[in-house]
């Protein structure tokens, strides 16, 4: 009852707002009516003397006036004009092809850990597998290169290794398309050295998505996968013919980890909330035996488990706690003390060590074969608590942390991080003027500075909320939005505040500097966008004026290129234009904008982009949306997880664009580097950033060949 009322309030405060929008907007009707009427009664005195000329001056009076001079899209019913600019003659007669340029990926940053386990791998070609989002990475370690499965088409869940080493089979979650229409989760079983999917596995047969998969130890010949359904469903596929051999519900409670046998194919264990089950498997028919705890605690969680040489199993808990389960009576035989708080993973070495993995005490300790200390360590407190762990070579392992990072070392050296990520929702993304640099922000508290050749963090420094981001153009500092309305400056070399500010109480949205760097717009929710004189090389900030006149918050802005005026959207789809120069004053007349160029295009309602958006979009489908530096291009990011890449000008319907997958959450950012040669995309919840290369059209490519591979947008309603 309460979520339906809480729908309700939020249906009416959506229809509120756009009557206000719809009152606003009729009330600079009206003004504009009052300001044009003189003038048409102007026009017409001149229509009706040149009337009595010759035939040749009256037609061409007549196709003068006749001559289309706006254009209307609707969003949510709600008409939006866009006027046609002066260079354009012919409106009807443009043609839109997909851009001379496409997208390839070039890195993924980030790694999910924070809620995934098991997910790291070390491979003998000297690549460390992970996922984020919906991409595979094979990472290479010592090279420090990238490549990427990318099949998947929505956030992989988990992952896991053939014994062969070669091929790896992951498992996504259940997603929807942009119509609303389920995509089914499935597992993909893969050649790690091509990349070439070989079977996909389960499609249909699963719910909401595959949180568990492992191969049998024999040969690898078949895999056992866990739904994310109720019943957490365990089923056996034969790998070879993509068939299912045998399905039995498990449990209703989380399952966290599944595994054949390493001796006996025919028996798989499977662990989690409260829980150790022993399944047999015969005849496609599986029997389970419950793990009795009998005179132990019985803890809340079974997080891992792992094979002892004799066959024994050894289970980490949420008592911090290692349990040694006779491989034959389903029972404890011994109960070792390992950790403070959980223990999150156990590894198994050659020999028979094993290492734990703890969660509080952030300690990685290597036991003997029969559970004896006899090494420990303990990570940095910034990576967080250790997710898994995979063994290198005996001595150097790769840790994965709950904080998203990957590191790299030895118990006698320490770690040092290889992979670094955001662990929250990230919205604030800009990219250093003229440095192969960028900064984003989010949800996580973190700002950090990236180099986009060295494909690594450069620094991170802890704030607020952070949600929006810009760069003074002399490239020395970078202004950062937050979300309580404070805003502040900060020195790249040093990243000490050079300057901060407080506008309003409600989140900042956009910050954007005028081209030559002497004012700082701040669009903020509370409906206002603030201006500051900008001196002493963007060290020091003073109030000049405030825009007001949106009847909804700010979502996006952009600069003319000579600095004097600016462009703005907001959150009830209304497009303005400010006079800055003359003290921030509103241009009531938004068709003398029409012919003004604008240093940057982010704003994702005007006319030089109207052919981005689908037909019966609600204004939230596209979150953000940049201009290429070059003008050639503007790259898209949408609700539905996609990145596409349109030609610019964009001003028609139906207008065909390149699409690019990769993310698995929406999209809430895109920013060209200085040179155009990358483009930068950010997740919202996946927590991944992509870099694409920018691959330009050579000897060979056509526009024609392009379009082949092309999308459309349905064409939204004009008039």
């Amino acid at each position: 009852m309460t979520s339906m009322m809480e729908v309700r309030l939020q249906a009416q405060e959506d229809e509120i707002t756009l009557l206000k929008s719809s009152l606003a907007d009729a009330l600079r009707k009206l003004r504009l009516h009052d300001q044009l009427l003189p003038l048409l009664k102007q026009q017409l005195i001149r229509s009706n003397r040149n009337s009595s000329g010759n035939d040749k001056t009256s037609n061409l009076g007549r196709k003068t006036l006749s001559r289309r001079k706006s254009i209307k899209m609707f969003i949510r019913g709600r008409p939006i004009t866009m006027y046609i600019p002066s260079n354009i003659q012919n409106y009807e007669d443009l043609k839109m092809e997909p851009p001379f340029e496409r997208l390839e990926l070039d890195w993924v940053y980030g790694y999910r850990g924070r809620d995934c386990r098991d997910n790291l791998y070390f491979l003998p070609s000297g690549e460390a597998v992970f996922f984020i989002a919906c991409v595979v990475v094979l990472y290479h370690i010592n090279n420090r290169t990238q490549r990427h499965y990318d099949k998947h088409t929505d956030c992989v869940r988990c992952l896991t290794l053939h014994p062969d080493k070669v091929r790896m089979a992951s498992g996504q979650t259940a997603g929807v398309d942009k119509d609303g229409k389920p995509l089914h989760p499935c597992v993909h079983i893969w050649d790690s050295t091509t990349l070439v999917t070989l079977q996909q596995i389960g499609l249909g047969a699963f719910q909401r998505g595959v949180g568990c998969v492992a191969f049998s130890f024999d040969s690898g010949a078949f895999l056992c996968v866990i739904d994310d359904s109720n019943e957490h469903m365990l089923s056996v596929w034969d790998c070879n013919k993509g068939t299912r051999h045998a399905e039995v519900k498990n449990t209703n409670e989380a399952v966290f980890c599944v595994e054949f046998n390493s001796n006996d194919s025919t028996n798989i264990i499977t662990c989690g909330k409260s829980h150790v089950y022993f399944w047999t498997l015969s005849a496609g028919q599986f029997t389970k035996k419950q793990g009795i705890f009998g005179k132990y605690k019985k803890p809340k969680f079974i997080q891992c488990f792992v094979f002892s040489l004799t066959g024994d199993v050894l289970t980490g808990d949420s008592e911090g706690n290692i349990l040694t389960w006779g491989k034959s009576t389903f029972q404890i035989m011994r109960q070792t003390r390992a950790h403070e708080g959980s223990v999150f993973t156990l590894c198994s070495l050659q020999g028979g060590a094993v290492l734990s993995g703890g969660g509080k005490d952030r300690k990685i300790i290597r036991w003997s074969a029969d559970l004896a200390p006899e090494r420990e360590c303990e990570i940095p407190e910034n990576y967080g608590a250790v997710r898994t762990i995979s063994d290198v070579d005996g001595e150097e392992l790769l840790v994965g942390t709950t904080r998203n990072a990957i590191l790299r070392g030895t118990f006698s050296d320490g770690f040092v991080a290889i992979v670094q990520g955001h662990m929250d929702e990230m919205w604030g993304l800009a990219t250093h003027p003229s440095q192969n640099i960028f900064i984003t922000c989010g949800h996580d508290r973190q700002v950090c500075l990236w180099k986009t050749e060295e494909h690594k963090l450069d620094w991170c420094i802890t704030l607020e909320y952070g949600l929006c981001a810009d760069f003074c153009p002399n490239g020395s500092v970078v202004s950062v939005g937050l979300s309580t309305g404070r805003w502040m400056v900060l020195d790249l070399l040093t990243r000490e505040v050079v300057s901060e500010s407080i506008d309003g109480n409600e989140q900042l949205s956009v910050m954007r500097y005028s081209p030559d760097g002497s004012f700082l717009a701040v669009g903020s929710h509370d409906n206002f966008i603030y201006i500051y004189n900008v001196t002493e090389s963007g060290r020091r900030y003073t109030r000049f004026g405030k825009c007001n006149g949106h009847s909804s918050f700010i979502t996006h802005l952009d600069w003319s290129k000579d600095g004097k005026y600016i462009m703005s959207n907001s959150g009830d789809y209304e497009i303005l234009y400010w006079d800055v120069a003359a003290g921030c004053k509103l241009l009531r007349n938004r068709f003398e904008s029409k012919d003004r160029e604008w240093a940057s295009y982010t704003c994702v309602l005007g006319f030089h982009v109207m052919g981005v958006w689908l037909e019966g979009s609600d204004g939230t489908d596209i979150n953000a949306l940049c201009r290429s530096h070059s003008e050639r291009m503007v790259a898209v990011a949408d609700d539905f997880c996609k990145v596409h890449l349109f030609q610019y000008p964009c001003p028609k319907p139906k207008a065909p664009s390149h699409k690019y997958e990769g993310h698995g959450s929406h999209v809430t950012n895109v920013c060209f580097t200085h040179s155009d040669s990358h483009l930068l995309s950010m997740g919202g919840k996946d927590t991944c950033i992509l870099q694409w290369r920018v691959i330009r059209g050579g000897p060979g490519d056509s526009r024609e060949k392009l379009a082949s591979t092309s999308t459309s947008s349905p064409e939204p309603a004009t008039s």
